[in-house]
């Protein structure tokens, strides 16, 4: 068997997937020191700059969307940057919020995030998905 060294690219989205599974859908705000640097870089207006404002803002956020999950449809990584296109549902019967994130990486953390979201219409003009 061919063992193969993974690229930087493919350690940095692994990096990101596991973010979302731990700390997103397990509702895991204290699993953000293996994640985000102390220091973080948040560009997102509601949350201050930080590790210790996100876990604030989670753990607030967690107990008002007790059901509550990212599903990560892509990963694209190139140099220090992971995009994520991804559907946030507050609950089963929502019909989400299609998310784009991204993060950049140093020292394997996510030291800084930029995001958008839209909330997915119940049709769309071109019967496509938004995720």
């Amino acid at each position: 068997m061919n063992a193969r060294t993974l690229t930087q690219a493919e350690i940095n989205k692994a990096l990101v997937a596991n973010y979302y599974a731990e700390v997103w859908n397990r509702h895991d705000a204290q699993a953000l020191a293996r994640f985000v640097a102390t220091d973080y870089i948040q560009h997102n207006p509601a949350v201050s700059n930080g590790r210790e404002p996100l876990q604030q803002f989670l753990g607030g956020l967690f107990a008002q969307l007790p059901q509550s999950g990212f599903t990560v449809a892509r990963l694209v990584a190139e140099g220090d940057l992971v995009v994520a296109h991804c559907l946030f549902k507050a609950h089963a019967a929502d019909r989400g919020t299609a998310v784009i994130d991204v993060y950049r990486v140093a020292d394997g953390l996510l030291v800084e995030h930029w995001d958008v979201k839209e909330a997915v219409p119940e049709s769309t003009a071109n019967g496509h998905p938004m995720v």
